[in-house]
């Protein structure tokens, strides 16, 4: 079972992390960054390979790499004159 515990907005993106309970008994993390409305929604999920010891280290792994995903994309745009 899928579980979206929390959500961040940060500017246009929401950030919603994914955390799986694997059959081998540790945690899957993934995480979905949404923007846009309407017909302009655009998803992006990520998965990662690495598994966890608890829910709370998967859900914190997902959330920071969703915030470093969107931080990248921001900085991107400041431009220094």
């Amino acid at each position: 079972m899928d579980l979206i515990h929390t959500t961040v907005a940060v500017g246009k993106y929401l950030i919603s992390p994914l955390i799986r309970h694997t059959v081998d008994g540790d945690f899957a993390a993934s995480v979905s960054i949404r923007s846009g409305q309407g017909r302009g929604t655009h998803d992006r999920v990520m998965r990662f390979t690495p598994r966890f010891d608890s829910h709370a280290l998967a859900h914190s792994y997902a959330t920071e790499q969703g915030l470093g995903w969107v931080r990248e994309r921001t900085m991107s745009r400041v431009v220094v004159t």
